[in-house]
């Protein structure tokens, strides 16, 4: 084999990874981008705020899970919410109220929820102070 046939068979093989990486590229799923991002870069500071304010305070709450509940205990009443986000998959995210009444203990039932990772994201209000806490906790 001579010397032409050999860059004529480098470029052939060259053009045929060249087309096989396109179609692998073009086989891929659609990015998975947050579509918030710019918002949640906006509300940075207050989020920052809510965040600080719980170790201010020290009123980071203790959440247990025992079965299929999630006990979570706070250093005084809250009213508010809970998302459970699943990071592997925004369709299975959940979004409970919170609300503690007189007491300081919250109950969520996750029968319904995928076992797994779960970031847990509280947003409450306690004597007119916001709060933000995050955790990840495991399901099982």
């Amino acid at each position: 084999m001579n010397w032409g046939k050999g860059i004529i068979l480098g470029m052939a093989l060259f053009m045929l990874f060249i087309i096989g990486m396109c179609v692998h590229m073009f086989r891929m799923p659609a990015d998975e981008y947050d579509h918030h991002y710019y918002e949640k870069g906006l509300n940075f500071d207050q989020d920052y705020n809510k965040e600080m304010q719980v170790v201010t305070d020290r009123t980071r709450p203790e959440i247990r899970i025992n079965g299929d509940v999630v006990h979570i205990d706070f250093k005084k009443s809250a009213k508010g919410n809970i998302r459970f986000i699943r990071p592997s998959s925004e369709a299975l995210d959940k979004v409970f109220q919170l609300n503690t009444g007189t007491g300081k203990t919250a109950l969520f039932s996750i029968v319904t929820l995928v076992k797994g990772r779960w970031q847990l994201v509280l947003e409450w209000k306690s004597d007119q102070k916001n709060y933000l806490y995050e955790q990840e906790v495991d399901l099982r």
